[in-house]
Protein backbone atom coordinates (compact mmCIF):
# COMPACT_ATOMS: atom_id res chain seq x y z
CA UNK A 1 0.00 0.00 0.00
CA UNK A 2 2.81 2.38 0.93
CA UNK A 3 4.58 1.54 -2.31
CA UNK A 4 1.37 2.25 -4.27
CA UNK A 5 0.90 5.63 -2.57
CA UNK A 6 4.51 6.51 -3.22
CA UNK A 7 4.04 5.76 -6.94
CA UNK A 8 0.98 8.02 -7.06
CA UNK A 9 2.91 10.77 -5.28
CA UNK A 10 5.83 10.53 -7.70
CA UNK A 11 3.49 10.49 -10.69
CA UNK A 12 1.77 13.63 -9.41
CA UNK A 13 5.12 15.39 -9.04
CA UNK A 14 6.10 14.35 -12.56
CA UNK A 15 2.77 15.56 -13.99
CA UNK A 16 3.08 18.87 -12.15
CA UNK A 17 6.58 19.35 -13.46
CA UNK A 18 5.47 18.59 -17.02
CA UNK A 19 2.61 21.12 -16.72
CA UNK A 20 4.97 23.78 -15.42
CA UNK A 21 7.37 23.04 -18.25
CA UNK A 22 4.56 23.37 -20.79
CA UNK A 23 3.69 26.80 -19.41
CA UNK A 24 7.33 27.85 -19.43
CA UNK A 25 7.90 26.99 -23.10
CA UNK A 26 5.15 29.26 -24.45
CA UNK A 27 5.20 29.83 -27.31
CA UNK A 28 6.01 26.42 -28.71
CA UNK A 29 4.59 27.10 -32.20
CA UNK A 30 4.05 30.10 -34.53
CA UNK A 31 1.68 32.90 -33.51
CA UNK A 32 -0.53 35.11 -35.62
CA UNK A 33 -1.67 38.71 -35.40
CA UNK A 34 -5.06 39.44 -36.92
CA UNK A 35 -5.29 42.86 -38.52
CA UNK A 36 -8.92 44.06 -38.75
CA UNK A 37 -8.11 46.20 -41.80
CA UNK A 38 -6.83 45.95 -45.35
CA UNK A 39 -3.10 45.96 -46.21
CA UNK A 40 -1.42 49.34 -46.53
CA UNK A 41 -2.82 51.19 -43.51
CA UNK A 42 -1.18 51.95 -40.18
CA UNK A 43 -2.69 48.87 -38.51
CA UNK A 44 -1.06 46.68 -41.14
CA UNK A 45 2.27 48.54 -41.27
CA UNK A 46 2.70 48.52 -37.48
CA UNK A 47 1.70 44.85 -37.24
CA UNK A 48 4.28 43.72 -39.78
CA UNK A 49 7.09 45.78 -38.25
CA UNK A 50 6.27 44.43 -34.79
CA UNK A 51 5.69 40.82 -35.91
CA UNK A 52 9.11 40.56 -37.52
CA UNK A 53 11.01 41.75 -34.44
CA UNK A 54 8.74 40.22 -31.81
CA UNK A 55 8.94 36.84 -33.49
CA UNK A 56 12.69 36.85 -33.00
CA UNK A 57 12.18 37.90 -29.38
CA UNK A 58 9.80 34.97 -28.72
CA UNK A 59 11.69 32.45 -30.84
CA UNK A 60 8.71 31.80 -33.10
CA UNK A 61 7.41 33.12 -36.40
CA UNK A 62 4.47 35.52 -36.20
CA UNK A 63 2.11 35.59 -39.18
CA UNK A 64 0.08 38.72 -39.96
CA UNK A 65 -3.41 37.98 -41.23
CA UNK A 66 -5.62 40.72 -42.68
CA UNK A 67 -9.36 40.42 -41.99
CA UNK A 68 -10.86 43.66 -43.30
CA UNK A 69 -14.45 44.84 -43.38
CA UNK A 70 -17.42 46.04 -41.35
CA UNK A 71 -15.49 48.69 -39.40
CA UNK A 72 -13.11 46.09 -38.01
CA UNK A 73 -15.92 43.84 -36.76
CA UNK A 74 -15.01 40.96 -39.09
CA UNK A 75 -11.44 40.97 -37.80
CA UNK A 76 -12.53 41.07 -34.15
CA UNK A 77 -14.87 38.12 -34.70
CA UNK A 78 -12.11 36.08 -36.33
CA UNK A 79 -9.80 36.93 -33.45
CA UNK A 80 -12.30 35.94 -30.76
CA UNK A 81 -13.20 32.71 -32.58
CA UNK A 82 -9.66 31.40 -32.02
CA UNK A 83 -8.61 29.41 -28.97
CA UNK A 84 -7.78 31.70 -26.01
CA UNK A 85 -4.26 30.34 -25.66
CA UNK A 86 -2.15 33.38 -26.60
CA UNK A 87 -1.29 32.11 -30.07
CA UNK A 88 -3.80 34.42 -31.78
CA UNK A 89 -3.47 38.14 -31.09
CA UNK A 90 -5.13 41.17 -32.63
CA UNK A 91 -3.75 44.56 -33.55
CA UNK A 92 -6.69 46.51 -32.22
CA UNK A 93 -7.17 50.21 -32.68
CA UNK A 94 -9.30 53.21 -31.86
CA UNK A 95 -12.05 52.07 -34.25
CA UNK A 96 -13.20 48.59 -33.21
CA UNK A 97 -11.94 48.99 -29.64
CA UNK A 98 -13.40 52.41 -28.79
CA UNK A 99 -15.44 54.23 -31.44
CA UNK A 100 -17.59 51.28 -32.56
CA UNK A 101 -19.34 51.10 -29.20
CA UNK A 102 -20.82 54.54 -29.90
CA UNK A 103 -21.82 53.83 -33.50
CA UNK A 104 -23.51 50.44 -33.27
CA UNK A 105 -26.53 49.52 -31.18
CA UNK A 106 -25.39 45.92 -31.03
CA UNK A 107 -21.91 44.50 -31.51
CA UNK A 108 -20.92 40.81 -31.56
CA UNK A 109 -18.29 41.56 -28.92
CA UNK A 110 -17.76 43.64 -25.78
CA UNK A 111 -14.71 45.11 -24.04
CA UNK A 112 -14.68 42.28 -21.50
CA UNK A 113 -13.99 39.76 -24.29
CA UNK A 114 -10.45 41.09 -24.78
CA UNK A 115 -7.34 41.71 -22.73
CA UNK A 116 -5.41 44.86 -23.73
CA UNK A 117 -1.70 43.99 -23.69
CA UNK A 118 0.08 47.17 -24.73
CA UNK A 119 -0.15 50.05 -27.18
CA UNK A 120 2.13 49.75 -30.20
CA UNK A 121 1.99 53.09 -31.99
CA UNK A 122 0.04 56.33 -31.70
CA UNK A 123 -0.12 59.23 -34.09
CA UNK A 124 -2.29 62.18 -35.10
CA UNK A 125 -4.28 62.11 -38.29
CA UNK A 126 -3.52 64.54 -41.08
CA UNK A 127 -6.02 66.27 -43.35
CA UNK A 128 -4.78 65.80 -46.91
CA UNK A 129 -6.35 66.71 -50.23
CA UNK A 130 -5.68 65.68 -53.79
CA UNK A 131 -3.46 68.39 -55.37
CA UNK A 132 -6.25 69.12 -57.87
CA UNK A 133 -8.36 70.54 -55.02
CA UNK A 134 -8.08 74.33 -55.09
CA UNK A 135 -7.34 74.77 -51.39
CA UNK A 136 -3.98 75.24 -49.71
CA UNK A 137 -5.30 75.89 -46.20
CA UNK A 138 -8.13 74.58 -44.04
CA UNK A 139 -9.91 77.92 -44.34
CA UNK A 140 -9.76 77.73 -48.14
CA UNK A 141 -11.07 74.16 -48.06
CA UNK A 142 -14.01 75.14 -45.84
CA UNK A 143 -14.81 78.09 -48.13
CA UNK A 144 -14.66 75.81 -51.18
CA UNK A 145 -16.98 73.28 -49.54
CA UNK A 146 -19.47 75.97 -48.52
CA UNK A 147 -19.51 77.32 -52.05
CA UNK A 148 -20.17 73.82 -53.41
CA UNK A 149 -22.46 72.06 -50.90
CA UNK A 150 -22.62 68.30 -51.32
CA UNK A 151 -20.05 68.24 -54.12
CA UNK A 152 -16.88 67.49 -52.14
CA UNK A 153 -16.23 64.15 -50.47
CA UNK A 154 -13.99 62.65 -47.80
CA UNK A 155 -12.74 59.08 -47.73
CA UNK A 156 -12.31 56.91 -44.66
CA UNK A 157 -10.90 53.52 -43.77
CA UNK A 158 -14.39 52.43 -42.73
CA UNK A 159 -17.24 53.56 -40.54
CA UNK A 160 -16.10 53.99 -36.96
CA UNK A 161 -12.39 54.43 -37.55
CA UNK A 162 -10.63 57.59 -36.34
CA UNK A 163 -10.25 58.54 -40.01
CA UNK A 164 -14.04 58.53 -40.33
CA UNK A 165 -14.72 60.28 -37.02
CA UNK A 166 -12.15 62.98 -37.79
CA UNK A 167 -14.10 63.72 -40.97
CA UNK A 168 -17.40 63.74 -39.09
CA UNK A 169 -15.92 66.09 -36.48
CA UNK A 170 -14.69 68.36 -39.29
CA UNK A 171 -18.12 68.38 -40.90
CA UNK A 172 -19.79 69.08 -37.54
CA UNK A 173 -17.42 71.85 -36.43
CA UNK A 174 -17.39 73.69 -39.78
CA UNK A 175 -21.02 73.19 -40.82
CA UNK A 176 -20.02 72.06 -44.32
CA UNK A 177 -21.87 69.52 -46.45
CA UNK A 178 -19.38 66.88 -47.65
CA UNK A 179 -20.08 63.26 -48.49
CA UNK A 180 -18.53 60.35 -46.61
CA UNK A 181 -17.08 57.54 -48.77
CA UNK A 182 -16.09 54.53 -46.62
CA UNK A 183 -13.56 51.86 -47.66
CA UNK A 184 -12.29 48.61 -46.14
CA UNK A 185 -9.06 50.16 -44.93
CA UNK A 186 -6.82 53.20 -45.34
CA UNK A 187 -4.91 51.62 -48.22
CA UNK A 188 -7.83 51.43 -50.68
CA UNK A 189 -9.17 54.78 -49.44
CA UNK A 190 -5.89 56.50 -50.25
CA UNK A 191 -5.82 54.95 -53.73
CA UNK A 192 -9.01 56.81 -54.67
CA UNK A 193 -7.88 60.07 -53.05
CA UNK A 194 -4.63 59.82 -55.02
CA UNK A 195 -6.64 59.18 -58.18
CA UNK A 196 -8.90 62.16 -57.48
CA UNK A 197 -12.03 60.05 -57.12
CA UNK A 198 -12.42 61.44 -53.59
CA UNK A 199 -11.25 64.91 -52.59
CA UNK A 200 -9.81 64.49 -49.11
CA UNK A 201 -9.12 62.22 -46.16
CA UNK A 202 -8.08 62.57 -42.52
CA UNK A 203 -5.53 59.81 -42.81
CA UNK A 204 -3.05 58.50 -40.27
CA UNK A 205 0.45 59.91 -40.67
CA UNK A 206 2.22 56.55 -41.15
CA UNK A 207 -0.07 55.69 -44.07
CA UNK A 208 0.29 59.09 -45.74
CA UNK A 209 3.75 60.50 -45.06
CA UNK A 210 5.33 59.13 -48.25
CA UNK A 211 2.62 60.65 -50.45
CA UNK A 212 2.94 64.02 -48.71
CA UNK A 213 6.70 64.07 -49.17
CA UNK A 214 6.41 63.14 -52.84
CA UNK A 215 3.80 65.85 -53.47
CA UNK A 216 1.07 63.42 -54.47
CA UNK A 217 -1.07 64.65 -51.57
CA UNK A 218 -1.23 68.11 -49.99
CA UNK A 219 -1.28 68.28 -46.18
CA UNK A 220 -3.45 71.04 -44.68
CA UNK A 221 -3.47 70.28 -40.94
CA UNK A 222 -2.70 67.62 -38.33
CA UNK A 223 -5.09 66.62 -35.55
CA UNK A 224 -2.55 66.39 -32.73
CA UNK A 225 -1.99 68.79 -29.84
CA UNK A 226 1.25 69.91 -31.42
CA UNK A 227 2.70 70.04 -34.90
CA UNK A 228 4.32 66.88 -36.14
CA UNK A 229 8.15 67.00 -36.13
CA UNK A 230 7.97 65.33 -39.53
CA UNK A 231 5.67 68.08 -40.89
CA UNK A 232 6.83 71.24 -39.07
CA UNK A 233 5.20 73.59 -41.58
CA UNK A 234 1.75 71.98 -41.32
CA UNK A 235 -0.47 73.60 -38.63
CA UNK A 236 -2.68 71.76 -36.17
CA UNK A 237 -6.46 71.93 -36.52
CA UNK A 238 -6.48 74.12 -33.40
CA UNK A 239 -4.03 76.52 -35.05
CA UNK A 240 -6.26 76.46 -38.12
CA UNK A 241 -9.06 77.89 -35.97
CA UNK A 242 -10.94 74.87 -34.59
CA UNK A 243 -10.78 74.46 -30.83
CA UNK A 244 -11.01 71.03 -29.21
CA UNK A 245 -10.18 69.35 -32.51
CA UNK A 246 -7.67 66.80 -31.30
CA UNK A 247 -7.66 63.20 -32.50
CA UNK A 248 -4.96 60.65 -31.78
CA UNK A 249 -5.06 57.37 -33.63
CA UNK A 250 -3.73 54.48 -31.58
CA UNK A 251 -2.99 50.83 -32.25
CA UNK A 252 -2.27 48.09 -29.75
CA UNK A 253 -2.03 44.37 -29.07
CA UNK A 254 -4.98 42.48 -27.62
CA UNK A 255 -5.43 38.85 -26.58
CA UNK A 256 -8.56 36.95 -25.68
CA UNK A 257 -9.79 37.67 -22.15
CA UNK A 258 -9.31 34.00 -21.24
CA UNK A 259 -5.66 33.89 -22.28
CA UNK A 260 -3.51 32.59 -19.39
CA UNK A 261 -1.78 35.45 -17.60
CA UNK A 262 1.73 33.95 -18.00
CA UNK A 263 1.25 34.02 -21.80
CA UNK A 264 -0.01 37.62 -21.69
CA UNK A 265 2.98 38.65 -19.60
CA UNK A 266 5.42 36.96 -21.96
CA UNK A 267 3.85 38.62 -25.01
CA UNK A 268 3.91 41.99 -23.26
CA UNK A 269 7.60 41.67 -22.34
CA UNK A 270 8.50 40.75 -25.92
CA UNK A 271 6.48 43.65 -27.37
CA UNK A 272 7.89 46.09 -24.83
CA UNK A 273 11.46 45.06 -25.62
CA UNK A 274 10.90 45.51 -29.35
CA UNK A 275 9.13 48.86 -28.99
CA UNK A 276 11.99 50.17 -26.84
CA UNK A 277 14.62 49.53 -29.52
CA UNK A 278 16.12 52.59 -31.26
CA UNK A 279 15.39 50.95 -34.62
CA UNK A 280 11.63 50.68 -34.07
CA UNK A 281 11.42 54.10 -32.40
CA UNK A 282 13.21 55.68 -35.34
CA UNK A 283 11.10 53.80 -37.89
CA UNK A 284 7.86 54.85 -36.18
CA UNK A 285 9.11 58.44 -35.95
CA UNK A 286 9.78 58.44 -39.69
CA UNK A 287 6.15 57.46 -40.14
CA UNK A 288 4.97 60.25 -37.85
CA UNK A 289 4.15 57.94 -34.94
CA UNK A 290 5.29 57.31 -31.37
CA UNK A 291 6.11 53.83 -30.05
CA UNK A 292 4.09 52.53 -27.10
CA UNK A 293 4.93 49.80 -24.62
CA UNK A 294 2.96 50.64 -21.46
CA UNK A 295 1.82 47.80 -19.14
CA UNK A 296 -1.52 46.00 -19.71
CA UNK A 297 -3.32 47.75 -16.82
CA UNK A 298 -2.32 51.21 -18.05
CA UNK A 299 -3.30 50.39 -21.61
CA UNK A 300 -6.65 49.02 -20.43
CA UNK A 301 -7.44 52.29 -18.62
CA UNK A 302 -6.54 54.28 -21.73
CA UNK A 303 -8.78 52.16 -23.97
CA UNK A 304 -11.74 52.59 -21.62
CA UNK A 305 -11.18 56.38 -21.48
CA UNK A 306 -11.15 56.49 -25.29
CA UNK A 307 -14.43 54.55 -25.40
CA UNK A 308 -16.06 57.17 -23.18
CA UNK A 309 -14.56 60.08 -25.14
CA UNK A 310 -15.91 58.94 -28.50
CA UNK A 311 -19.33 58.22 -27.05
CA UNK A 312 -19.45 61.90 -26.06
CA UNK A 313 -18.22 63.04 -29.52
CA UNK A 314 -20.81 60.89 -31.32
CA UNK A 315 -23.57 62.28 -29.11
CA UNK A 316 -22.44 65.88 -29.66
CA UNK A 317 -22.27 65.37 -33.44
CA UNK A 318 -25.70 63.65 -33.31
CA UNK A 319 -24.40 60.54 -35.06
CA UNK A 320 -27.11 57.93 -34.68
CA UNK A 321 -25.93 54.38 -33.91
CA UNK A 322 -26.87 51.74 -36.47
Amino acid sequence: MCRYLAQIFLAAIAWHGTGAQAADVFPSRPLRIIVPAAPGGTTDIASRLLADKMGAELGQNIVVENRAGAAGIIGVQAFLAAAPDGYTLMMGNIGPNAINYALYKSLPYKPEDMTPITSVISNPNVLVVNPAVAAKTVAELVALAKANPGKLSFASSGRGQSVHMSGELFRFRTGIDIAHVPYKGTGPALIDVLAGQVNMIFSSLPSTMGYIRSGRLRALAVTGKQRSPELPDVPTMVEAGYRDFEVTGWFGLFSSAKTPRPAVDKIYRAAKNVLATPEIKARFAELGGTAGGEPPEQFRNYVMAEKQKWAQVAAAAKIQPE
